[in-house]
Order: C-alpha cells, then sequence, then structure tokens
C-alpha cells in the first residue's frame, strides 16, 4: 500500500549461522514480510554471511565486538522508517511484523514498543519459571527503576527518527552495556509501548548458569554507566549508592 511505513528487521549475530537459518526461514513465513532484513555479522569465523545472504538479507561487518556495536551499525545502515532488533536464535509469531507496523502507522508519537519472549524450547513449568525469574525481573524491576517500560533486545522496534535522534549518546563502543536497556534510557520521555501480542519464542540457552551470571554483570555495569537516569526515579533514589556511576552519560 502507498504510503505505508517500511520496516527492517536487524540481527547482530555471531558465529551462529544454524540459528540465523532457521530465524531467517520463519521470517520468510510471516503474513507481513519485512521490507529488508540486515545482518550484522559481528566477527564471525563461520559461514554466517553466507547464510545470511542466501536468506536474502543484506549483510553488514561490523568489526567492534559487542551487541551495542552490532545493533547500533545495523540501525545506522537500516533504511526502514521502523527498526526492528531480534536475535538469529528467536522466532516470530506469524503476524509479528504485521501488529509492529500497524501499531507504529496508528500512533505517530510511538518511539518505541516492545513484546515478551517466551522460552518455547523447556517443558511448561520450567518455561513458566524461567519466563517469571527472567523476563518478569527485567520488565518489572528494571522497569520499576527506570520508570518506564524497558525495551526487550529479543523483540523491540523503534521508529528511525527516534534513533537518529539519540544515536550519538549511545554506547556503542562499551561490550559491557545492554544495548536494548541504553536505548530505552537515550530515549527518554518519549512513547514507548509493550504488546504482549507481539511475544516471541526464544532460546533458553539465555537462561545457563553462565549466561544468566553474564546478563547480571551487564545488567549492574549498564545501571551504573547510567546512573544518573536512574537517580531520578523514585525507586532509583531507594537504592542511593548501590547505583554508583558519575555524570550523565
Amino acid at each position: 500500500m502507498s504510503g505505508e511505513l517500511r520496516v527492517s528487521v536487524v540481527l547482530p549475530v555471531r558465529d551462529d549461522a544454524p540459528a540465523l537459518r532457521r530465524c531467517l526461514e520463519a521470517l520468510a513465513t510471516l503474513t507481513d514480510a519485512p521490507d529488508e532484513i540486515v545482518v550484522v555479522d559481528n566477527g564471525s569465523s563461520d559461514d554466517t554471511a553466507d547464510v545470511a545472504r542466501a536468506g536474502g538479507a543484506r549483510v553488514v561487518f561490523e568489526p567492534v565486538e559487542g551487541i551495542a556495536s552490532a545493533a547500533a551499525a545495523g540501525y545506522d545502515a537500516a533504511t526502514g522508517d521502523v527498526l526492528v532488533r531480534f536475535d538469529s536464535d528467536a522466532v516470530p509469531p506469524v503476524d509479528w511484523i504485521a501488529r509492529i507496523r500497524a501499531a507504529f502507522a496508528a500512533d505517530p508519537g510511538l518511539a518505541g514498543m516492545t513484546g515478551p519472549g517466551v522460552f518455547t524450547d523447556l517443558p511448561w513449568p520450567a518455561r513458566l519459571l524461567a519466563g517469571l525469574g527472567y523476563h518478569g525481573a527485567y520488565f518489572g524491576l528494571v522497569g520499576t527503576l527506570l520508570g518506564r517500560v524497558p525495551l526487550y533486545g529479543s523483540n523491540l522496534a523503534v521508529r528511525r527518527t527516534a534513533w537518529l535522534e539519540v544515536r550519538d549518546r549511545f554506547h556503542r563502543q562499551d561490550p559491557m552495556v545492554h544495548d536494548d536497556l541504553c536505548l530505552t534510557v537515550h530515549l527518554g520521555d518519549r512513547r514507548l509501548r509493550f504488546d504482549p501480542r507481539i511475544g516471541v519464542a526464544v532460546s533458553a540457552r539465555a537462561v545457563t548458569p553462565r549466561r544468566l551470571a553474564t546478563a547480571a554483570g551487564k545488567t549492574r555495569h549498564t545501571v551504573r554507566v547510567h546512573a544518573t537516569a536512574f537517580r531520578a526515579t523514585t525507586a532509583g533514589r531507594l537504592l542511593g549508592p548501590l547505583l554508583g556511576g558519575g555524570p550523565p552519560r
């Protein structure tokens, strides 16, 4: 339809070609396809780039290691009006892009939106517990501390104009920063929305002890880097010195 918002999917990848292949196959089955898929090869030693091209994606190479640098490179390279950040080991529902496109078209003031992840490769009891512990802590605890809906890296969309306004403040060179939380902070008071209807299937490898420990360390670092923003909320002020950090960045 003429005038329809263009949607770009950005996939940061490092040495994850088999998962990327499955992800691209899933994206090809959507009822409303993205207008482009940008795969950011973040120093892969496998055939990530070849798999991406075979799956119809455009490949961008980002030599600086880290999700923040890779995601930023993808956002910079993407041409859509709406930039959707996704993970190579995730699978979207068939109406995923349709809902995202419709939400941004219906609300010109919407800067970003996000949805949950579901660990579909776990049995039901473990799936529920892992979801509550992982996503519940992120959306609940971090959202309360920050005072707004936090964008979730495996399932977020941001208006390109909003990204262009904040990209020079985004900590793309810091490999310990959670890119989704950093982006949320720098979007400031722009309108963000959580929509449970765009939930995606995510891999349970995110909840292994090693990955959880890494994620916790990155969360602490990201909060401290953005301590001023967190201290501005009532919940953040209650934590006081635990936030650490220095002047606004």
